[in-house]
């Protein structure tokens, strides 16, 4: 029976993972490096090589209505997309007021996680700690480890000839960057487009003389406001989207996004991407189309090689350049963890969805936020601590080891019958989470609320999949579920009236066309579901 539980990080991933404990009835133990909460959103001036801190003037790329812990809004004042201390203020909220902070250790270094010599029948852990006054060892009953996806910095030097041995200018990772002090008046090069390189960029062409963005593989740029004025991820992470998404050829889906993308501007007139690109990435970044336009920032093919001062690029132009920032993604590793279970699992999808190492005698160690979805991370994560701590107090149990085996040799499967990119290594955020909801029995019950409740059914399946829903029922319902799922709309224009303006006419138009469209797609999303199922793509 597991009662005492390690969890290792205090970011977002860590406090979810302790209030999902303390729901659970275990007892928490979080051991925090740092001296506070919130993980790589606890921004720091200076670069520490033990941590990550996202760059001073970041931005959320997911709106705060589906970015929220399940329980526990955002306040109607926040703003939709939030600069870091905002979000790391909504942290200190959530843990004051579900009494989380008692349960961390902070400034605490974990060493050390070994299977104890009666693993195979307790299931416990070792662990090793060390603060300022000494070391101390622990046992446990199970582990959470919530150190997330940003540890480790990509820095492929070997990949560019003459960055190391001829190159006078300075490099760096993007681990680094801060702000724009430091590069005013150089000539930057920024290797890598995803959504760091993008806003490094944009960034740094409002000092740097002149920037440069190299690309190896088609880029989709799009915004986080949709074509209405509403979050973007409000918009299109939708259940009725997902059933489209699940029930179409992937060939249609597919001319249907980037026919979407194109909608904005034509990215192929920007040297950004094509249609006929089987390698992608899609990025999130207002501003990058007009720098480009602009022509504070210039596009440029992959890196050849490094000269004493400039870069060659494979279309055999030149560059002058002072400084290179290398914003080429992060690995992961867990030198705490003991050889023979970190050897288990040497990349994401060798966990069993995305959590748990398959081949371990007792299921007691998770990983939790490793993910990439089309979505926000932070609601992904807190949807597996709630389903690991139900597995912990017993509510809940693993399949067989043959079975999440099979699982995740399809997943592996299936990334590799995709063409290369970073987008088809991010799982869908609807489909994760209603796999992981279903798997804890909170999964809303769409056809049951359009019966019963027929105003939050029509929300539900036609509005915003927000975190609220899977609140709705079984463990850990939470009777405002209801409430915030009516009222999220109304969270997200509260920002927005500090000036208000008499639009009333308009208000009342739109809002009756929208009950009018849901009624109008309510009767075909029903008979297609039951009818059309059978003819859907696997």
């Amino acid at each position: 029976m597991v009662r005492r539980v390690a969890v290792i990080g205090a970011g977002a991933s860590g406090l979810a993972s302790i209030k999902c404990c303390l729901d659970e009835g275990l007892e928490p133990t979080c051991f925090e490096q740092s001296e506070d909460i919130g993980g790589l959103w606890c921004y720091a001036d200076t670069v520490d090589c033990k941590r990550t801190s996202v760059y001073r003037s970041v931005i959320t790329n997911t709106s705060k209505e589906m970015s929220c812990f399940s329980d526990f809004p955002f306040p109607d004042n926040f703003p939709n997309f939030l600069p870091h201390h905002r979000l790391l203020e909504y942290f200190r909220m959530y843990a004051r007021h579900f009494g989380l902070l008692q349960h961390i250790r902070f400034q605490t270094t974990v060493c050390s996680v070994r299977k104890r010599p009666d693993f195979s029948t307790s299931g416990q852990w070792d662990v090793v700690t060390e603060t300022k006054t000494g070391w101390e060892s622990h046992v446990f009953d199970a582990v959470m480890i919530c150190t997330g996806r940003y540890q480790e910095p990509l820095l492929p030097l070997a990949s560019f000839p003459g960055l190391e041995t001829r190159f006078r200018g300075r490099y760096l990772h993007s681990k680094e960057y801060r702000d724009t002090e430091g590069f005013q008046g150089k000539r930057v090069l920024v290797v890598g487009l995803g959504n760091s390189g993008g806003d490094v960029a944009v960034e740094l062409s409002r000092a740097a003389a002149k920037v440069f963005v190299s690309a190896r593989s088609s880029t989709w740029v799009v915004s986080r406001i949709s074509s209405h004025g509403f979050p973007l991820d409000m918009v299109t992470r939708t259940r009725l989207i997902y059933f489209l998404e699940w029930l179409l050829p992937s060939a249609i889906m597919k001319r249907i996004r980037f026919g979407k993308f194109n909608s904005w501007f034509n990215h192929t007139n920007y040297g950004l991407a094509s249609v006929q690109s089987p390698k992608f990435n899609v990025i999130v970044n207002e501003e990058l189309p007009f720098c480009l336009l602009s022509g504070t920032v210039v596009l440029k093919p992959a890196v050849k090689e490094f000269t004493e001062s400039s870069a060659i690029f494979e279309d055999g132009t030149k560059e002058n350049v002072d400084v290179v920032i290398f914003t080429t993604g992060y690995g992961f590793s867990f030198p705490f963890l003991e050889d023979s279970v970190r050897s288990l699992f040497q990349e994401s999808c060798s966990l069993y969805k995305s959590i748990f190492p398959p081949q371990l005698e007792k299921p007691t160690l998770a990983i939790i936020g490793l993910i990439q979805l089309m979505g926000s991370v932070m609601v992904g994560a807190e949807m597996q601590a709630r389903w690991v701590t139900s597995i912990f107090a017993g509510f809940n149990k693993l399949p067989p080891i043959s079975r999440m085996m099979a699982d995740i040799s399809r997943k592996k499967q299936q990334l590799a019958k995709g063409p290369p990119g970073q987008v088809n290594m991010r799982m869908g955020f609807v489909s994760y989470l209603d796999d992981i909801a279903s798997r804890t029995g909170v999964k809303p019950n769409v056809p049951w609320l359009l019966l019963s409740d027929p105003r939050l059914g029509l929300a539900v399946a036609f509005g915003p999949c927000s975190p609220y829903q899977y609140r709705l029922r079984g463990r850990g319902r939470w009777s405002g579920a209801r409430g915030a799922i009516l009222t999220q709309w109304q969270r997200v224009l509260e920002p927005l009236r500090t000036r208000v303006l008499d639009d009333s006419l308009a208000g009342s138009t739109g809002s009756s066309w929208l009950g009018l469209l849901a009624l109008l797609l309510l009767p075909p999303f029903l008979l297609s579901w039951r009818v059309l199922r059978p003819w859907a793509r696997p």
